[in-house]
């Protein structure tokens, strides 16, 4: 497990939006990160969750008011205790009066102290969906993100912006505080599976899930880079999701991608399709017996390798991936990654780390492995 947030303080200030009661939750998941967690409360949220839930969530007395101690320069101030001030949830109010300079509730007093002194602040909106829309609150969210300030994007549902998730939330937080070594670097990633239609409701595909796609591109997130994931999975938060089918569809947005975004690495974890069946008309009758054809697709990679400005990575699969590898390695991939045929769906399992000259066996989970891809590149 990523351990970026390992001993780091950080203030988490809660305001007057519905989206307080999950804040309970929202501390044991930074603490089990091994986060240390200071609540700060705005009297208008004690009426949605009380004090002392926070209180004993975090380990820590929940601060409701500005005392003789000056707890927002104790934390936040020049040389303060903080790591980082995350609020969740922020409301419209909230994002209003900090964009103003206003201070006038302990959260917004944190916030004015943390601008003050560089501590980096993460602000996560909470809100009716057409308050978010308000011209007025998006250009208030353009000031705070002009000043430095990060903002986790709310999920839209029900016609609300609600405050983003906790997983989101403490990836935001990891972003902030990670060593930051791909910062200003530009990454896409191909992931999960592709789907090719046999007949009009069947279709060829592979048992891959889309997690190795989805570890890597987290990974990356939290080390900074700017991340385009291609994929046909669930949306990841926190980065560009382009969404595909067909390996013909992952070919089209890979070349768009590198024509348009020119990033500097590509990483080819994606279980794309080798052969396109020769689709059937209607649906294939299920009593019969039947051939089906299957036309060999060209290599994606192969077309991205045309680019040498790229670092390219590879995951390779098969029964050989170091002599499959080294093949890769002499058409100019950087890093390949060889696994088994039992890592599909799989939540853990052993790869190959190949590069010129170098072989190293690893054994983990998949967000391990993604780790450790990134340390070797």
């Amino acid at each position: 497990m990523t351990r970026i947030l390992e001993g780091k303080l950080i203030v988490l200030g809660v305001t007057g939006s519905i989206a307080a009661v999950e804040t309970v939750r929202l501390i044991h998941s930074l603490r089990r990160k091994g986060a240390i967690v200071q609540p700060v409360i705005t009297e208008a949220a004690t009426r949605i969750i009380q004090p002392d839930s926070l209180t004993y969530a975090s380990g820590r007395t929940t601060i409701t008011r500005i005392s003789g101690h000056v707890e927002h320069v104790k934390f936040c101030g020049e040389g303060g205790d903080a790591s980082l001030l995350l609020i969740a949830p922020a409301t419209a109010n909230t994002i209003a009066k900090i964009a103003c300079g206003i201070d006038d509730t302990p959260v917004t007093t944190f916030a004015t102290t943390a601008l003050g002194s560089d501590i980096p602040i993460i602000l996560a909106p909470a809100m009716h969906e057409s308050m978010f829309r308000n011209k007025i609150i998006l250009s208030h969210l353009k000031t705070l993100t002009s000043l430095g300030i990060s903002i986790a994007g709310p999920r839209f549902e029900e016609g609300k912006a609600k405050v983003a998730g906790e997983s989101t939330l403490i990836i935001w937080c990891e972003r902030i505080l990670s060593d930051s070594k791909l910062k200003g670097k530009k990454v896409l990633i191909t992931g999960g599976r592709c789907e090719e239609a046999v007949d009009d409701v069947r279709v060829l595909t592979t048992r891959s899930t889309g997690t190795m796609g989805k570890e890597i591109s987290l990974e990356a997130f939290r080390l900074g880079a700017e991340v385009t994931l291609i994929h046909n999975g669930e949306e990841i938060p926190g980065i560009k999701n382009k969404h595909i089918i067909t390996a013909k569809d992952m070919e089209n947005v890979v070349l768009e991608e590198i024509e348009s975004n020119q990033p500097d690495y590509f990483i080819s974890a994606a279980a794309i399709s080798d052969f396109i069946p020769l689709q059937k008309e209607g649906k294939l009758d299920g009593s019969l017996e039947t051939t089906i054809t299957l036309l060999p697709f060209p290599k994606i990679i192969d077309k991205v390798l045309q680019n040498d400005k790229i670092f390219v990575i590879a995951f390779k699969l098969g029964r050989n991936p170091v002599k499959d590898g080294i093949s890769l390695l002499q058409k100019g991939v950087r890093l390949v990654v060889g696994n088994s045929a039992e890592m599909p769906g799989a939540k853990k399992g052993e790869v190959i780390f190949l590069r010129e000259g170098q072989k190293e066996h690893f054994s983990g989970t998949k967000e391990e492995i993604a780790h450790e891809l990134w340390q070797r590149v």
